[in-house]
């Protein structure tokens, strides 16, 4: 089975003109294919599907909101889970009780990106927003089985193109789920400075590389205090990410 994004570039390229044997050669995929792909029309519930997902419609290859996206990807990549094993998947990003505004934020950007109806569940300590949709796969390709630190975590070069516009969301969404912002206290020869401090731990080597290069896009200094733990501590550096980030409400 061919991936939705092949399917889906397959059409964008014939309904701007291309011939159904200039799409098949460009996309790698067979003539016959690719003839059905473009000649047959879906079905209403098919076509109405793919309509929200902007992966899979013929004629849009971005989001409208791509920094919503950005920051739904940094959400799930810190705690969220992409169930694909049920009938429906299931995009499920837990979030803490003390954070409610993180929840309205959470639920804004899973409405923004896929339209999709989203239901809160709440847990011990915690609540689940989650929402079912059949095209979540496509727009997190990152899931998989087991845990994210255990498996790699890269990014398609469709997303790194997202990021790398909108490396402030990303930030925000990393950091929303798995950091910090806080205020660190030090004394010195007696005296006792306070300033803050951000701090973003997580795992995975491949989800703590996304996030020093998403803070090197936007020149703001960081150092590993551990293996799994990132710090931005210098004024300047804290001030820069306040205007992405901020603290969480």
């Amino acid at each position: 089975m061919h991936p939705p994004e092949v399917r889906a570039r397959a059409r964008h390229l014939y309904l701007a003109g291309a011939t159904v044997a200039e799409a098949a050669r460009a996309v790698g995929v067979s003539y016959p294919t690719v003839r059905h792909w473009c000649k047959v029309r879906p079905e209403p519930k098919q076509q109405g599907t793919a309509l929200r997902c902007f992966r899979c419609r013929p004629d849009v290859d971005n989001p409208t909101d791509s920094g919503q996206y950005a920051y739904l990807l940094g959400l799930y990549l810190g705690d969220g889970h992409l169930v694909t094993t049920v009938r429906v998947p299931v995009l499920r990003i837990f979030c803490a009780d003390a954070w409610p505004g993180l929840i309205d934020a959470c639920e804004e950007a899973m409405k923004s990106v896929l339209a999709a109806s989203v239901q809160r569940v709440h847990r011990q300590g915690c609540v689940a927003v989650q929402s079912y949709g059949r095209h979540w796969p496509c727009l997190l390709p990152q899931h998989g089985p087991g845990k994210k630190h255990e498996r790699p975590i890269v990014l398609a070069e469709w997303q790194r193109e997202i990021v790398a516009a909108q490396p402030g969301d990303f930030l925000r969404g990393l950091f929303h789920s798995d950091g910090c912002r806080f205020s660190n206290r030090v004394t010195v020869r007696g005296k006792e400075y306070v300033y803050p401090r951000y701090m973003f731990t997580n795992e995975s080597t491949d989800i703590m590389g996304l996030c020093q290069w998403a803070l090197d896009q936007l020149g703001i200094a960081w150092k590993m205090n551990r293996r799994n733990s990132l710090s931005v501590a210098r004024r300047d550096a804290v001030a820069a990410l306040d205007c992405h980030v901020g603290p969480k409400s």
